[in-house]
């Protein structure tokens, strides 16, 4: 439209001479060979539908205008699409990787972007095509929405009758955006910058760290898609935890991993797999996170493979990490069927709407248990499922999970916290899982927080409204204290550190308590969301901000973040991050930060599937990106086997970056040392270009002190007038010399381009 636009306006011959000043520098023949690659790596429908050859349609018009300048209009678009962050989820509709391959293909776009820089300036800022075409990119890197909204704001006159189309495709953006029926939706609201001010009063108790706690870098796997994957990849039936080939341990081991998550270990709920099955996909197993009891899965050669498995990784310097369920069970668990009474629940239906007449989904003869039948018809999410004792006749509703959020978690039954024996039991379960995995993970840790478990099951009177029905069992403060006097976490974290010490737990919580998690509930690590949706989003100044609050109020909380840039929960790291300079920066900032990395399944491969909870297989055809590979293998595996360099908190500072007097709020600049290695990072979140000095840090609450450095003694040099300071730049390999007097007095300069 554009440039229609631009030819009807300005140049009607642009592309008809940008084409013969191509023609002229690189010669008539290299020019139709790169044409005629376009046209086959993107065939017009003619040529799709074989009713017209590549060379015939190249010679041929449409509308008097000759195929080769179109083609090369189209060339154009092509190359800008391809350098737009936002299409990252599309590219693999439109990726120029093959075409890239002819030799002037480079050369051909740069003296494209010279012509046009020569040619009538156009649009609403009188730009060269190119660069105006940039700009909604410039604006909203990663968002589609963004870049149209931006084109709304800046070009509406411009466009005139055309942004009515315009319009209508930002609606449909729009509806996309709308959550629909899940019956899991759920998730943490947007992100905020982290401050600490509710933590004043509380008081501090972290937990100590074993020495290998800071160096474990977690990679995950949805445990059955990876064995079907190991399948495909090895040529042989891979099932069980025993068989996972050693070739594959030893990869691990030497991309530097030293913690693996297997995500569902544990034998789940029939009932949460037959009721996927009713809803249209035969294949679903039940989640991973709707648990029949924790014991390894048959079907994945139980508690023998999981030995043969965590010995061979224990060879390997790797550590088994393990999910573990709080909140909830299965709708047909073990203790649904024989101690219901640890579950909350009531003795009558909360709605008269509410109707149980589907089938049966308990295997266990003592006990039947139905789902509301609204859910199958997806008419209505019921909070509670009906439990009927056969030989009693005893009926129960039973709560399902709920975080509040969005929707009752269907095929999951309430744990009531205000049960000492349900808290009790559920610690058992706990200490059980920790003689056997050295690395924890609670799931949706933060509705278990005494104010989560009030907000959610027992508000206080007029406080209710956050799951239907609740209100009716409202306690007021006394009587809520009583029968939870102290946090569920607390007592978790004390148990295990006196019976199963060397355990590292970890927490998946949001909604602002962070902090409170790791400070004052005493867990190891703590989910830390703001990593990946502001690096995301590009909100540089509030993730700057978030790092510079942690810092002081104590650095030790920011030690023990996890960071990670896609989880289960999340859409995978390509599809957020796409596989460029971004990727790469952010996730260098993801291992050269304090705090513990955490990588997803398929990430490091460039896999564009977000696997559910219920996936037996990938089902998306997807092969190893090799290039992106090779990239990890250069850039990220080295920073990740020199994690004891980045992952101490006592001598890392965290700078603001100075140009012409002011912060540049969009490049992260940090160092750390380990010994007498120093490192210095820096990464530019953002497309542009951007320079500036370092000098003083950030403050820094270390040991209950406030503390600054200068960025020459937080490196370790003296200041001499004679020393100098020899480091190595790590992404080009060259080596630089500076005076350590200038360091000392000056600080360090950078120049960065953009996503650098």
């Amino acid at each position: 439209l554009v440039c229609s636009l631009y030819r009807k306006q300005e140049a009607p011959n642009s592309f008809k001479d940008g084409l013969q000043t191509l023609e002229k520098k690189f010669g008539k023949d290299k020019i139709e060979k790169l044409l005629l690659d376009f046209t086959e790596e993107f065939p017009p429908v003619a040529v799709y539908q074989n009713t017209i050859s590549h060379k015939d349609y190249l010679a041929a018009s449409t509308n008097g205008i000759s195929n080769k300048v179109t083609t090369l209009e189209e060339f154009m678009l092509l190359k800008l699409a391809n350098e737009n962050p936002a299409f990252g989820p599309f590219l693999i509709l439109f990726n120029d990787k093959k075409l890239a391959e002819n030799p002037i293909y480079d050369a051909v776009w740069a003296e494209m972007q010279n012509f046009f820089k020569a040619q009538p300036l156009f649009g609403p800022n009188y730009t060269d095509l190119i660069s105006m075409l940039r700009e909604p990119v410039i604006a909203s890197p990663y968002s589609l929405k963004g870049q149209l909204d931006y084109i709304r704001q800046k070009w509406a006159a411009f466009l005139g009758e055309w942004l009515l189309r315009l319009l209508a495709g930002m609606d449909i953006i729009s509806e996309e955006e709308k959550p629909g029926w899940s019956g899991t939706f759920s998730g943490p609201p947007p992100m905020e910058v982290y401050n600490y001010d509710s933590l004043m009063t509380e008081y501090e108790r972290f937990s100590p760290d074993r020495e290998w706690m800071p160096r474990v870098i977690l990679i995950a796997k949805t445990v059955l898609v990876w064995l079907d994957q190991l399948t495909k990849k090895y040529k042989t039936e891979i099932t069980g935890l025993d068989q996972i080939p050693d070739q594959e341990l030893d990869l691990l081991a030497q991309q530097g991993f030293t913690g693996l998550w297997l995500i569902g270990l544990w034998e789940r709920s029939w009932a949460s797999k037959r009721i996927k099955q009713i809803n249209g996909n035969p294949e679903a197993a039940a989640s991973a996170y709707s648990l029949h009891d924790y014991e390894i899965a048959d079907n994945l050669g139980g508690w023998d493979g999981l030995e043969n498995l965590r010995r061979r990784l224990w060879y390997r310097g790797i550590r088994l990490a393990s999910d573990m369920v709080p909140n909830h069970t299965g709708m047909d668990a073990k203790w649904v069927v024989g101690k219901p009474q640890l579950f909350v629940q009531r003795s009558d239906c909360p709605f008269p709407t509410y109707t149980f007449n589907g089938e049966n989904l308990s295997l266990d003869s003592r006990v039947s248990v139905y789902l509301e039948d609204h859910y199958y018809s997806k008419n209505d999410c019921a909070v509670v499922f009906k439990r009927v004792d056969n030989y009693t006749g005893e009926t129960r509703y039973i709560y399902h999970g709920n975080d509040g959020t969005g929707m009752p978690w269907n095929d999951t039954a309430q744990i009531d916290f205000l049960n000492p024996d349900a808290r009790e039991e559920v610690i058992q379960e706990i200490l059980h899982v920790a003689r056997n995995f050295p690395i924890i993970r609670f799931d949706a840790a933060m509705v278990l927080a005494k104010k989560h478990i009030r907000r959610l099951w027992y508000p206080e009177p007029g406080q209710g409204g956050d799951i239907a029905s609740r209100s009716e069992s409202a306690i007021n403060r006394e009587e809520f204290e009583k029968r939870i006097p102290t946090e569920f976490w607390r007592e978790v974290v004390d148990r295990v550190a006196k019976e199963v010490p060397d355990t590292l737990l970890l927490a998946e919580a949001f909604w602002m308590m962070e902090g409170y998690f790791v400070r004052t509930l005493g867990m190891h690590r703590v989910y830390n969301s703001a990593f990946m949706n502001m690096l995301k989003r590009e909100e540089n100044s509030k993730y700057r901000a978030t790092v510079k609050n942690t810092m002081e109020f104590d650095s030790q909380v920011l030690k023990r973040f996890v960071n990670f840039m896609n989880n289960p929960d999340e859409e995978t790291a390509v599809a957020q991050f796409g596989k460029g300079d971004k990727y790469f920066g952010v996730c260098t900032l993801m291992v050269t930060m304090p705090g513990l990395p955490m990588f997803g399944h398929g990430q490091i491969q460039g896999f564009q599937e977000k696997y559910g909870m219920e996936f037996t297989k990938a089902y998306w055809d997807e092969v190893d990106d090799i290039d992106l590979i090779e990239r990890h293998k250069q850039v990220i595996f080295p920073l990740m086997k020199k994690r004891y360099l980045f992952s101490e908190i006592e001598n890392f500072c965290f700078y603001d970056v100075w140009n012409n007097g002011s912060v540049n709020e969009n490049i992260y600049a940090y160092s750390n040392r380990f010994g007498t290695e120093s490192a210095v990072v820096f990464y530019n979140n953002v497309y542009d270009q951007a320079s500036g000095w370092i000098k003083e840090s950030c403050p820094s609450m270390i040991n209950h002190k406030s503390i600054t450095r200068c960025i020459a003694d937080a490196i370790g040099l003296e200041n001499k007038e004679n020393g100098y300071c020899i480091f190595q730049e790590q992404k080009s390999g060259l080596w630089y010399i500076r005076s350590n007097k200038d360091l000392f007095e000056k600080g360090m300069f950078v120049h960065l381009n953009g996503f650098e």
